[in-house]
């Protein structure tokens, strides 16, 4: 990746963390370089986070901050893929409209498209509010973020048949036997339903809402965090919903970056799925503890003890999957052959 960053954290095959503010971050990067912007930041919660959120105005103008950087570095087919949670009004059963403030002013105000919205829809998330929900019964549970997809242009880089999903019951009877399972004909609608719809496709189209229960329990990240003593990051988002946009809206070797990484499942998916990525998290404990999801299996000992480099060298270290080690760059020039072009 040719770039003008600072020294990253880790290196993995197809990517590098960094330490460090993304307002500060992204003016490095060379205009149009990146071809998918997909992050979750902090949420305009009332209760405040072990993490860091804002209220909700000052929410909204901080996050409109990185509205510019970020469609400098975006190509012109590129995309952004914004995760926001929903939130009620401090003290009042009446829903926060900060979610949709910030899609609005980063239309009006900064020129992005909406290419779409999405709904991400969590089922096993815990009922909340507890004072409307749980107390006082007047609300239903809040199980449902908003994900909007943003795009410099009008016609932004997608391809909807890699990620399709499966067929439903009624269709695969229908691919079965078409011929007696459905006849075409015109419906009150006007639409006209061919002999092509019982065509195999290999998938259904998705909808925009994805229902992805958000239930990490045994993943190597949690794994090796228990083990190696170390805190995991407390507001992780699920791996596939990430995925879903990696595969949606890039190809294979393009460059993806989370400006808010957290616990880099962002990373992690980019890296699975063949994609160069970047992680910026202001937070270095968090991203000393997420470089576990690039490793299969360490003794207890080794993890400690990687955690502890990580949060202390200025040298990067090289995530090595597949040989189950890590190795530390002794020198800048040695860290210069190793990269990736």
């Amino acid at each position: 990746m040719r770039h003008s960053l600072p020294t990253p954290l880790y290196t993995t095959q197809w990517g590098e963390a960094h330490v460090g503010d993304s307002l500060e971050l992204l003016p490095l990067l060379p205009p149009e370089s990146i071809d998918l912007v997909v992050t979750s930041p902090p949420f305009a919660l009332q209760r405040k986070k072990e993490y860091g959120n804002e209220n909700e105005d000052a929410h909204v103008e901080w996050l409109l901050r990185f509205a510019e950087p970020i469609r400098r570095v975006l190509k012109p087919t590129g995309s952004f893929v914004l995760d926001l949670g929903g939130a009620y009004q401090s003290g009042r059963p009446v829903r926060s409209l900060y979610n949709f403030r910030v899609m609005l002013r980063l239309c009006d105000e900064h020129g992005f498209h909406l290419a779409e919205e999405f709904f991400w829809h969590n089922p096993a998330k815990l009922p909340s509010p507890i004072e409307w929900v749980n107390k006082r019964k007047i609300r239903a549970k809040d199980s449902v973020n908003t994900v909007w997809w943003f795009s410099k242009t009008e016609h932004p880089k997608a391809d909807v048949r890699r990620v399709l999903v499966p067929y439903s019951e009624r269709m695969q009877k229908l691919l079965q036997d078409a011929a007696s399972f459905y006849r075409p004909k015109k419906r009150p609608s006007g639409h006209d339903i061919s002999a092509n719809f019982a065509n195999d496709n290999g998938g259904a189209i998705p909808s925009n809402l994805l229902q992805i229960p958000n239930t990490e329990s045994n993943s190597s990240y949690l794994r090796h965090c228990a083990a190696g003593g170390v805190k995991p990051h407390p507001a992780r988002f699920p791996e596939k919903l990430p995925s879903f946009f990696i595969e949606f809206l890039t190809d294979p070797g393009d460059t993806v970056l989370d400006i808010f990484a957290g616990s880099n499942t962002t990373g992690s998916a980019a890296e699975k799925l063949g994609r160069r990525w970047l992680a910026f998290e202001k937070d270095r404990a968090y991203l000393a503890a997420s470089a576990f999801r690039f490793i299969d299996e360490l003794p207890a000992d080794d993890l400690q003890t990687l955690w502890s480099r990580l949060r202390s060298d200025a040298l990067p270290i090289a995530v090595d999957r597949q040989q189950r080690e890590m190795v530390l760059a002794e020198t800048a020039p040695r860290y210069a052959a190793k990269r990736k072009p």
